[in-house]
Parts: structure tokens; C-alpha cells; sequence
């Protein structure tokens, strides 16, 4: 029997890459896909591929699904935020750059890889938003685009729950990341301050919701968004 296929975006650092980890130890294949592969930890290992690519590159998306090849599981993980912006201040080409990233690539992927999905009636998404989509968030494009992933894991639910495929999601709070760098120690202090233990998540602890999603998650929890927040947004 031949192992499971899993493309990982931003499977290079953080929270991808406790993914991509995971996943080795349940002896998937993996296709890491991010801007570059500077001390990745898990380069040169047997079943995992590297390939280089800026996912703000829409256009070339289809060249890359078939670089990729056929996968099972679809982990849309890359995104980044741009806290430096204000709302009244936000240059046209940097909220482009990050609408695409993280929003209009992972559709773009769910269309693309979900073809070969359909034929073989098998498929696991998951989609990494934040909770910056659900309670709005300084970085507005970032929430706006985080709140379009979470509604796309909703609608390709119900458009692919037919063929065998679950779509998922998770919105974490602030996790213990690059991500990090951009934020002040004064947004940070108050990032802790909102939840009870005062600290970030930790990306293992975000990775293990992914993975249990991608995998044992039954085929009944579908279009679903995971809160992981530690009571920031208790709903």
C-alpha cells in the first residue's frame, strides 16, 4: 500500500513545520511549498520534497499542483500578517501581496488539488486562519483575509463533502512564532494578558488540532472551524 500524500504549505517554519513532523511520524510523504528553505530542519530526510515557490504568485498556482502531483491531504498553512500598516494607511501593492497569500492561494489549491481528490472519492483540507478573522484584528487585511479563509472552509464543505473530502479549519490566537517578530513587547504583553495561562501556543499544540484533522478526524466533522485560544474568545 502506498503511503499518503501531504503538500504543507509554509511547512518550512513554525506551525507548518510541527505539521510536516507530525506527519513524517505517521509515515506520510510530504511536499513542503514555501519562499525558502534557510536551516529547514527536516531537508534532505527520506519523504519530504522541497520546492521553492512565492505563493502571491497566483497565476503560476497550476504549473506548481503539477509540480506537486496527486495528494491526499492539503494543508493550506502559509500566511503572514503586516501590523507595520494602519487601516488608513495601507499601500495598494502590500495588501495584494497578502491577499493572496492568505486567502486567494488556498482557494486557488482547494480548486486545484481537489480534481484529483474527487476521482479517488479521498481527500483531507485544512486551513490555518487566527482568530484575528473571527474578532477583527489591527492588521485589517489580515483579519479580512483570515475571515475569508474560515468562510471558504464552510462553502468547500458543503461543495466537496460528497466526493469523500473534508474541509477544516483552525483559528489559533498568537502562537509562539516568527510571526512574533512584527509585534511590539507592548501588543505581545497584551496578547498573554487575554488568556488564562499568559503565554503564546505553542506550535506543536496548534499542530496536533491539524493533524487530527487531516487524518483520524471523522468524515461528519466537516467545514468546521477549530478555536485554539485558551479562552480569548470563549464562544
Amino acid at each position: 500500500m502506498s503511503k499518503k500524500r501531504a503538500l504543507i504549505t509554509g511547512g518550512n517554519k513554525g506551525i507548518g513545520l510541527a505539521v510536516a513532523t507530525a506527519l513524517l511520524e505517521l509515515d506520510y510523504e510530504i511536499v513542503v511549498v514555501a519562499r525558502n528553505f534557510d536551516n529547514f530542519q527536516l531537508g534532505g530526510l527520506p519523504n519530504v520534497t522541497e520546492i521553492q515557490y512565492d505563493l502571491s504568485d497566483i497565476e503560476n498556482l497550476p504549473v506548481l499542483a503539477k509540480e506537486v502531483g496527486e495528494i491526499d491531504v492539503l494543508i493550506n498553512n502559509a500566511g503572514y500578517m503586516q501590523p507595520k500598516y494602519t487601516y488608513d494607511n495601507y499601500p495598494k501593492e502590500a495588501k495584494e501581496h497578502l491577499m493572496n497569500v492568505d486567502l486567494h492561494a488556498p482557494v486557488e489549491l482547494m480548486n486545484l488539488f481537489s480534481v484529483g481528490m474527487k476521482k479517488r472519492k479521498y481527500g483531507r483540507i485544512v486551513n490555518t486562519a487566527s482568530i484575528a478573522g473571527q474578532i477583527g484584528h489591527p492588521d485589517v487585511w489580515y483579519g479580512i483575509a483570515k475571515a475569508g479563509l474560515i468562510n471558504a472552509t464552510k462553502i468547500y464543505g458543503k461543495l466537496l463533502g460528497s466526493d469523500g473530502i473534508t474541509v477544516n479549519c483552525v483559528a489559533p490566537s498568537a502562537a509562539e512564532t516568527d510571526m512574533q517578530n512584527d509585534n511590539d513587547e507592548k501588543r505581545k504583553a497584551a496578547f498573554k494578558a487575554a488568556v488564562v495561562t499568559n503565554r503564546f501556543a505553542e506550535p506543536e499544540e496548534v499542530a496536533k488540532a491539524i493533524v487530527w484533522l487531516a487524518t483520524d478526524c471523522p468524515e461528519y466533522i466537516n467545514g468546521i472551524t477549530i478555536d485554539i485560544n485558551n479562552t480569548f474568545y470563549a464562544r
